[in-house]
């Protein structure tokens, strides 16, 4: 008796993904990368309190390629969940589930997320620039 193939998760095959099933997705994972940004943000503090070297430890890590890249990736996960909270509280308020406008929102967020992302680093680096 020969077997047949089947898939396993034969609902794969009939869902197509589509940005409001990525934002989901996306809001959550930035919830996780902003828990570690906050204590990310604790170390930094705890150690500005202890002393110079622990700061200076923390300091080099923040500024090296890896913590800058980091550092943007919590930056670009606090703009995106940010303005996906936004749209889920219009959601909230009834507004916004018809398939055009859910669709456009979704892009609207992560293209604006993005935007901002980027320009509040620039202002963050032309300001250490200022200073330096």
């Amino acid at each position: 008796m020969a077997q047949v193939k089947r898939p396993l998760s034969p609902h794969l095959g009939v869902y197509r993904w589509t940005v409001t099933m990525a934002g989901s997705i996306l809001h959550r994972m930035s919830g996780v990368a902003l828990g570690a940004g906050a204590l990310w943000l604790a170390w930094w503090l705890l150690a500005a309190a202890t002393g110079y070297e622990a700061f200076a430890c923390v300091q080099s890590f923040s500024t090296s390629i890896v913590g800058m890249v980091l550092l943007f990736g919590v930056t670009q996960a606090l703009m995106f969940h940010l303005l996906n909270g936004i749209r889920h509280l219009v959601w909230d308020m009834g507004h916004g589930f018809e398939v055009k406008t859910a669709t456009t929102s979704g892009w609207t967020v992560i293209v604006l997320s993005v935007l901002l992302t980027v320009a509040a680093w620039g202002i963050g680096l032309s300001m250490m620039g200022a200073y330096r």
